[in-house]
């Protein structure tokens, strides 16, 4: 609950900005896209019964397959504007992921994409391709050695840049709660996944693709969101963290 952040200043400033963002989102102002990827989807089929007319899910199951699903968010109006259903969830997999994204746009509009750091999100052939979009005429360089594409970090740098129509924001370690596609995850858990029974992966991803529609046609809405971002300093962060640490090792 409470990790070791090692900054705690920029570690405010980027919750902050991702805060923002969303708020402009909601009223409208900007286009802000929430991604990420729910792993390992399990298709497991469950043993149910009949006992005493009621039906009752036993212990023993089948797993059959997995899936990933990669989905967006658009914050301002709720729905689910992208998705993609894959057995894996590789650099050119996101690549195609965000293509189609952007797709759903108009050619002149901003778009904000908010994600966490996993590698793939920062890649070289999302650089070349946002570069592409973007008509970026400046020198990427060679990746590993020189330029925009010489690190995981100079690719950050040149996505985040806001002067690009399409950019990309990041989220810090440990706040996969900030980004609101996780939210959402959870609802897909809770709804469609968490003790159904799937007889094989294909009637998996087809009970994800019904939930995905029936949402967006009478659940989606503007994004409720109160938190403006922390506003307390390091030294009160850190008392609790102590506080929890007590409770920790006391067994509470």
């Amino acid at each position: 609950m409470f990790p070791v952040i090692d900054d705690w200043e920029a570690f405010k400033t980027r919750v902050r900005l991702v805060c923002d963002l969303i708020f402009k989102a909601i009223q409208g102002e900007i286009n802000l896209a929430s991604v990420d990827e729910k792993t390992g989807i399990q298709a497991v089929e469950r043993k149910i019964i009949r006992k005493n007319g009621h039906l009752r899910t036993e212990y023993e199951y089948k797993r059959n397959g997995t899936t990933c699903l990669m989905a967006t968010v658009d914050v301002g109006t709720g729905d689910i504007v992208s998705h993609r259903l894959n057995d894996t969830r590789d650099e050119n997999d996101f690549l195609v992921f965000i293509q189609a994204l952007t797709d759903k746009y108009q050619e002149k509009d901003e778009v904000v994409i908010v994600a966490d750091n996993l590698n793939t999100h920062m890649s070289a052939s999302l650089v070349k391709w946002v570069a592409k979009k973007i008509k970026f005429e400046g020198d990427l360089g060679t990746k590993g050695y020189k330029g925009i594409l010489k690190s995981m970090e100079s690719c950050k740098k040149f996505l985040e840049n806001q002067s690009h129509r399409v950019r990309f924001v990041y989220t810090p370690k440990h706040c996969s709660w900030l980004n609101p596609i996780e939210n959402w995850f959870s609802k897909l858990q809770r709804q469609a996944i968490s003790r159904e029974s799937f007889e094989s992966k294909e009637v998996l991803c087809q009970r994800i693709e019904n939930y995905i529609q029936y949402y967006n046609k009478f659940f989606a809405k503007t994004l409720k969101w109160k938190f403006k971002g922390f506003t307390k300093d390091r030294k009160f962060y850190e008392q609790d963290t102590a506080v929890e640490s007590q409770f920790n090792s006391s067994g509470i």
